[in-house]
């Protein structure tokens, strides 16, 4: 008889290791590392000890022609955006956000638009009654679609019922309530979000249904669960949004069937998320122009231009470490760009207060906004306001340079689409007619430009 080993898992993180301890070195969690049998012989599914030879398996020539599988539409254009095109029958969608941001909503509406163009839909509830979904869907307006609804967390009472449906697409709220009577673990915890996800996949593939994961975020807004959970899916969205703001923002960070990094703009009304099609308006929309510190920066959110409105404030420190605080971006970023401004520029401002924010509770990880940053800091400090007309782009280096970033021309049309006639840019050799381009190579000729 096989000898029963154990590992230890970390329920936070997924970190394994070979004995328990307090504190998960991985991730510092406490009181999270919990045992887990992994010895051949073991009642988990997957781990049955083999009695025989495995099949040989078939091996192609790669320059086998294939037949691409077609794009099923969503319905919803921007989150057709971030799947590539829709989605794909087969594929797995994982779909992350913290708790009320909407992502019950979207894909109930989603559902509902995907049964009236023909599509066999099934929305698979854990966390609420078949009542608590039919009453969102009422206030919805989506009660005459034919989707139907199940109350369901038993994974191989889920798969049975899938065998015998009909199906296009099933989305699952949430992986973390499913869970497999043969695994000896509670639902949710590290062992059974992975063994749950690891069957559904596999069906969903077999079957050639297209199946949507939600899953929860931690506190740092990673998913919950362990990180083999994003390599297992085909593709991973984000829900991101602020709290005070109503706009909700669908980020791909991983997509096997199109682009990563495209976004999608929704805005949360009464009657559920509305799609935003021209988003670069409405992040600059509430924008008062002769305003010290304020800056247009036009960026790319994967394949789409975007403006968004940087805001900056600069006042004088009585306190020995004068405070920086930032909302929408990168803290050590604005740490490097006041050294830089400080070291190369001779700017002061060891003791001022600096304040960054990203308006319109959108967050950006482009280094193209560093020459926005030093630019809407330079006017804050000097307290004086940049032509309302401009915007500005470029990443900044240490010795102060200003570097080139791509996508200039999509850039520059986006901002002479809503009305902007100047801008500041590093040195290129695209154009763009109608905008008036001022090339920056150094963060010092950018002072002397706007002083």
């Amino acid at each position: 008889m096989a000898k029963n080993q154990s590992n230890f898992v970390c329920n936070s993180c997924g970190s394994v290791t070979n004995k328990w301890s307090g504190k998960c070195e991985a991730c510092g969690e406490w009181n999270t590392i919990v045992e887990e049998n992994s010895s051949l012989g073991s009642t988990n599914p997957g781990l049955k000890k083999s009695r025989g030879k495995g099949n040989e398996i078939e091996f192609f020539a790669i320059s086998d022609e294939t037949e691409l599988k077609p794009r099923m539409d969503t319905g919803v254009e921007e989150l057709n955006r971030v799947l590539g095109g829709g989605l794909v029958k087969g594929s797995a969608t994982l779909l992350g956000g913290e708790p009320g941001i909407g992502k019950s909503t979207i894909l109930l509406q989603a559902a509902a638009l995907m049964s009236k163009s023909g599509y066999e839909t099934l929305y698979i509830t854990g966390e609420e009654s078949v009542a608590q979904v039919s009453l969102r869907a009422k206030r919805l307006g989506l009660e005459k679609s034919s989707v139907k609804l199940a109350a369901a967390t038993n994974v191989e009472e889920i798969l049975a019922s899938l065998k015998k449906t009909k199906t296009d697409l099933v989305i699952i709220d949430s992986i973390q309530t499913m869970f497999l009577p043969a695994v000896e673990s509670s639902p949710g915890t590290v062992t059974q979000v992975r063994f749950a996800a690891h069957e559904l996949i596999s069906a969903a593939k077999k079957l050639d249904i297209a199946l949507i994961l939600v899953g929860h975020v931690t506190k740092d807004g990673q998913i919950a669960g362990p990180r083999v959970l994003e390599h297992m899916v085909d593709c991973v969205l984000y829900f991101e949004g602020e709290k005070g703001y109503n706009f909700r923002v669908v980020r791909a960070v991983k997509n096997r069937f199109g682009p990563a990094g495209e976004i999608g703009v929704f805005e949360m009304k009464e009657s559920g998320l509305e799609q935003v099609t021209n988003p670069s308006s409405l992040f600059i929309s509430g924008r008062q122009g002769n305003v010290s510190g304020s800056v247009i920066f036009a960026g790319m959110e994967g394949s789409r231009p975007l403006l968004v409105e940087v805001q900056a404030l600069v006042s004088p420190s009585f306190m020995a470490s004068p405070r920086r605080a930032v909302v929408g971006w990168d803290t050590n970023r604005l740490a490097m760009i006041v050294a830089v401004l400080q070291t190369r520029c001779r700017l002061k401002l060891h003791d001022k207060e600096i304040y960054l924010n990203i308006a319109g509770g959108i967050k950006i990880n482009e280094p193209a906004v560093d020459l926005a940053v030093a630019a809407a800091i330079i006017s804050a400090v000097n307290d004086i306001p940049i032509n309302a007309e401009t915007i500005i782009f470029g990443e900044v280096g240490l010795s102060g340079e200003v570097r080139p970033v791509s996508r200039i021309t999509a850039r520059l049309k986006e901002g002479q689409k809503l009305g902007f006639k100047y801008a500041f840019t590093p040195e290129t050799k695209e154009k763009s007619a109608g905008i008036e381009s001022f090339e920056i190579n150094q963060l010092s000729k950018l002072i002397s430009f706007l002083k």
